[in-house]
């Protein structure tokens, strides 16, 4: 859902956003989401779903382009967005440990993921940012964004200092979550709903939210 509401603002498209309960979906969103998934987008009335293909779909109706010119350039961003699964795993899986020997064996999976990140940094974009391609929000930045700053978060308890191996991918995240496009792009209470469901499913970060309270969301 994030990420197409990244590209939404960043195209300034108008909206309204629909949240629901995933532990409790509608019947009425069952019907129009044939994977069960969010997002889902309905234009006029048709249904679109799953995120990349409504990022496309975004990116070839309205403007400004979120896409490089270049029809190389082009295919390498996509190949990027396509290993956003691989990555979000490898971030998601360190603070989904439940205890802190799980979460140490965890760290290798996500150093590998963040060493093809930094090494895409390097050498896909070719000048110093801030985001993936340059100066502007693409919508590898729209793919990425929204794990980044969930790990960030987590990260002020978990502590692992993991980003500070990779300074091309810890000034990209901090460039990102500083955004006013990311920063806009959920709920206030989002946080919060985040944190509920990591101390519900018993993960080791959840513990340490639940001992040091109040640290403030980024």
């Amino acid at each position: 859902m994030q990420r197409a509401v990244i590209v939404l603002r960043a195209k300034s498209i108008p909206f309204d956003v629909t949240y629901i309960d995933l532990r409790n979906k509608p019947d009425w969103f069952l019907e129009i989401s044939p994977h069960g998934k969010v997002p889902v987008l309905k234009v006029d009335e048709e249904i679109l779903f799953e995120s990349n293909a409504i990022a496309e779909y975004l990116e070839e109706a309205e403007t400004p382009r979120m896409h490089p010119d270049d029809l190389i350039k082009r295919a390498r961003n996509r190949a990027w967005t396509d290993f956003v699964p691989t990555f979000a795993g490898g971030l998601s899986g360190l603070y989904s440990a439940k205890t802190a020997d799980g979460q140490e064996q965890r760290l290798d999976t996500a150093r590998r993921v963040l060493d093809k990140l930094e090494t895409a940094l390097a050498d896909e974009r070719g000048n110093d940012g801030p985001f993936f391609n340059g100066a502007e929000l693409s919508l590898v930045d729209a793919a990425y964004a929204p794990f980044l700053q969930r790990f960030l978060h987590v990260d002020q308890w978990l502590k692992s200092g993991l980003l500070d191996d990779y300074p091309l991918v810890s000034a990209w995240a901090g460039a990102l979550i500083d955004s006013d496009l990311v920063q806009g792009s959920v709920p206030e209470e989002f946080f919060a709903e985040f944190e509920g469901n990591l101390k519900r499913r018993g993960f080791l970060v959840g513990a340490l939210m639940a001992e040091a309270p109040g640290v403030a969301a980024r």
